[in-house]
């Protein structure tokens, strides 16, 4: 099983957030539902389990639990739409994300639609799942009233109803494994005031700001937050998705709920392609389009290695140089196809994304002349196999790497079109003859804008 590492953080009320890591590649940021237990809900019993690997498997998930619940500070009174903002911007600050996915569960939507509309920068993809935007509307009040009663009188009573409501038709051992989740996760105090803040919450009026692309996943038949939500959010949104499943519930069966992580990680995927495995038990990749590729190149490696030692030289050069391009990686949005001994080779959907990465790798480094790395960037359609690139995209991103100086970012005019007005700024180059390609070819350093 993939493990996870916790970490904490504080948010800017000073309240301590419990935050883990899986896994590799772009990340992903995972809102819970209502509540969360980061040290229980990857437990062998619980219905998420297969679900969060299979994520961990293509993304560096990121979950965490919000104030109140699991792993963080708990019994701290009312909740409100802020404070659980405030979770989620400490964690993104503490793992330094310039750009990510986000994946908002139930409760976590309105947290996931709040954030994509005020930090429309950073949130790459939206991938919103059995929520709503208009708490107040959920249920009538009285419905509301008698719920809130029952589980302030008795969290077991409670935990048990709000089963019922979340995973209708479940058997026996999964209704009482739930149940057992929500009354670890929350005191009934704090289970209390979060159901509070779920009726509270209302981002109706945000729902027209959120820019990224965004996929809404609802069920048909779901109990606890009824389709019609699911329907005002995805109509709300601009070019949002909607799919719909025909699970039993809030909660589906484990073969829908399959399905629908297939599709959620299809969609934060597009534009890089994306590990199957085949009916024979290999790895392959598809191509899913536009991709920007880019190689780094540590100077003079070899001679380096031959004045310190290989393993001195392993550790201090080209530990520092993966380290450093990897932090890059996860940061903006890259995915690591592989190390070519003296650098990395990586791919991006996104052009000004990859500009960014290699930027910040730059910045790294800094004037330091011991790693000094030149790297180069193209973007094109590459071909995908067995987790590698192949092609003349990628030929050419390595030719234009050959090409760099060191400390500097060179990339194609290809890269530059996919950039313009993203406060680049680019100086051309002498048009460059390249080995395998009969055409001069332009080139441009780039820099990051004042």
């Amino acid at each position: 099983m993939t493990e996870q590492q916790i970490r904490f953080c504080k948010n800017a009320d000073g309240v301590r957030i419990a935050y883990s890591t899986m896994g590799s590649g772009p990340p992903l940021v995972r809102v819970s539902g209502w509540v969360s237990h980061l040290e229980d809900d990857i437990a062998p019993d619980f219905f998420a389990r297969d679900g969060i690997i299979a994520l961990a498997q293509q993304f560096t998930l990121i979950r965490y639990d919000k104030g109140g619940t699991g792993l963080s500070d708990r019994n701290l009174g009312h909740y409100t739409l802020e404070s659980r903002l405030a979770d989620l911007e400490a964690v993104v600050s503490s793992l330094k994300l310039k750009k990510f996915s986000l994946l908002a569960i139930s409760e976590g939507g309105p947290i996931g639609i709040a954030y994509a509309a005020r930090h429309p920068r950073q949130v790459d993809r939206l991938v919103l799942w059995s929520t709503y935007a208009r708490g107040p509307s959920l249920s009538k009040p009285e419905m509301r009233e008698a719920l809130l009663s029952v589980v302030r009188a008795s969290w077991g009573a409670g935990s048990d109803m709000m089963t019922n409501m979340f995973m209708p038709g479940a058997s026996a051992e999964e209704a009482r494994t739930f149940a057992l989740h929500q009354r670890r996760a929350a005191t009934k105090e704090d289970a209390a005031a979060l159901l509070e803040a779920v009726y509270e919450s209302d981002v109706s009026d945000l729902l027209a700001r959120v820019s990224c692309p965004t996929l809404v996943i609802h069920s048909r038949s779901d109990k606890a937050i009824a389709y019609r939500h699911g329907l005002e959010v995805a109509s709300g949104i601009p070019g949002a998705r909607l799919v719909t499943l025909e699970g039993r519930g809030h909660l589906p069966e484990p073969e829908v709920m399959a399905e629908s992580i297939r599709q959620a990680a299809e969609f934060i995927l597009e534009g890089l392609p994306i590990r199957r495995t085949t009916a024979d038990g290999k790895q392959s990749d598809q191509r899913q389009g536009l991709l920007t590729v880019m190689f780094t190149d540590l100077r003079d490696s070899t001679a380096l290695t031959q004045r310190l030692g290989d393993a001195r030289a392993q550790q201090e050069l080209v530990h520092r140089h993966n380290q450093v391009v990897r932090e890059a990686l996860a940061a903006h949005g890259g995915r690591e196809v592989k190390h070519t001994g003296d650098g990395i080779m990586a791919a991006f959907g996104s052009g000004s994304n990859a500009i960014d990465a290699a930027i910040a790798i730059q910045e790294a480094f800094g004037d330091d002349q011991a790693v000094q790395v030149r790297i180069g960037l193209n973007a094109g359609e590459p071909v995908a196999e067995d987790g590698d690139l192949f092609g003349a995209t990628v030929q050419l991103a390595a030719r234009v790497c050959s090409r760099a100086e060191p400390g500097d970012v060179v990339v194609t005019n290809v890269v530059r079109e996919l950039a313009m007005g993203k406060g680049f700024l680019f100086s051309e180059q002498s048009p460059a003859a390249l080995k395998g390609f009969e055409e001069p070819v332009r080139l441009f350093a780039v820099h990051r804008g004042q």
